[in-house]
């Protein structure tokens, strides 16, 4: 999907030529249109082989029993290494005990930072839980005046909200995902810091439309926290102008009490059911997924290695600012295993602009959103209650 379709031909070919028996025909499909695109190519039963799906899908396509288990070729593949992928990276694709997906690349979202902005505020390190931080949010604040801000939370987004939620011990779906848990107490503590920030005017109360360059105004200041994903690195160095070089960096996500989880974003590959050549599709996966090809794909796109041994390589290990990824990757965790989690997430965004502007308290949100995610979960429910167990008489 996307460029990774462009950027992936070469280390094709090499795996072709290193399998002279193999040929792999390799189909690029835009990234907004390939979930329904495989959605519509599973009902006309043409689904190709092997493919990258995002971790989101991978419940939903396990659910309609469009994916073949992969815990067989992953136990005979000799030196395949489990244990050297991220933890969380690896659990997204495992569903009711079976591996159906294996990561190809990673992501995680933490917070981009102006270093010099953060010492003129008087703020000697990164902070490290969320009372640090607020106390760095309000620093800067009372620094930089009423036209600029601490931090961008565009409020049209989601992800920065969910990765806060996630950090809570308790989970974001109860009774096997058949329900919210947003009235949980986590959850609801979540939802006051978030809403503090912007009560105390820490970050506007605006949508990432209204940021006509992120990396133009991190640079001019306009804020100093910038949560995001690793692709902004090499957006940084590249827009950021020569003087600011030294004055930005990433830093680990602040934690309610310490230092916090995060979303497990990214890419696993999968083989479909349907596939004739499911043998060949399982070399592909695990060409793909040596090391060494791992640091090649990084260093053609700059996509973070799901396994932790490519961080050795010197592209990664001398880059400090993938440095504060390779931590975070550590105490990533995936999202919820529903296939309708992804509507619960737009729910997510709609009630937290809510919040954000004030037309909701605290204890509403976490209402609305429990009521929300029941609404779509109610096929589930019902489905789950109607399941037959195998063998069972109807």
């Amino acid at each position: 999907m996307g460029y990774e379709g462009e950027a992936i031909v070469p280390i094709v070919r090499e795996f072709e030529r290193l399998h002279p028996e193999i040929d792999v025909q390799l189909q690029q499909m835009p990234v907004l249109s390939a979930h329904e695109k495989l959605l519509t190519a599973f009902a006309g039963d043409s689904l190709p082989d092997v493919t990258p799906i995002g971790n989101t899908w991978i419940p939903e396509f396990a659910e309609l029993d469009a994916l073949e288990p992969l815990d067989a070729e992953i136990k005979a593949t000799a030196g395949f290494g489990v244990n050297d992928f991220y933890p969380s990276a690896w659990d997204s694709g495992v569903i009711d005990g079976k591996t159906y997906a294996v990561p190809w690349y990673v992501e995680t979202r933490l917070p981009f930072y102006r270093t010099d902005l953060l010492r003129e505020a008087g703020i000697t390190k990164p902070p490290a839980n969320w009372r640090e931080w607020s106390t760095a949010l309000a620093a800067i604040k009372r620094m930089v005046g009423p036209k600029r801000y601490a931090i961008l939370l565009p409020v049209n987004e989601y992800e920065p909200l969910l990765n806060l939620a996630i950090q809570q011990d308790e989970p974001l779906l109860r009774d096997g995902g058949r329900y919210g848990n947003f009235r949980s107490a986590g959850f609801k503590r979540t939802l006051a810091f978030y809403k503090e920030i912007f009560d105390n005017n820490w970050a506007p109360k605006v949508a990432n439309t209204a940021i006509s360059n992120v990396w133009d105004e991190f640079g001019n200041g306009y804020y100093t926290f910038y949560i995001n994903g690793p692709w902004n690195i090499a957006e940084f160095k590249k827009r950021l102008p020569p003087e600011l070089a030294k004055s930005w960096m990433t830093m680990p996500l602040p934690g309610p009490d310490g230092p916090g989880a995060s979303v497990a974003g990214g890419t696993s590959f999968v083989v479909f059911r349907t596939s004739k050549h499911k043998a060949a599709a399982w070399k592909l996966i695990a060409y793909l997924s040596r090391p060494e090809v791992q640091v090649k794909f990084h260093g053609i796109t700059g996509n973070l290695p799901s396994r932790r041994s490519p961080w050795e390589a010197k592209s990664l290990a001398d880059d400090p600012y993938a440095r504060a990824y390779r931590i975070q990757l550590e105490r990533a965790r995936p999202t919820p295993k529903v296939p309708e989690w992804e509507r619960i997430a737009t729910e997510l965004r709609v009630i937290g602009e809510q919040l954000a502007n004030d037309r909701l308290t605290v204890d509403e949100a976490a209402a609305e959103l429990d009521r929300r995610a029941d609404k779509i979960l109610e096929k589930r429910r019902w489905m789950l209650a109607h399941r037959v167990t195998a063998g069972a008489q109807p």
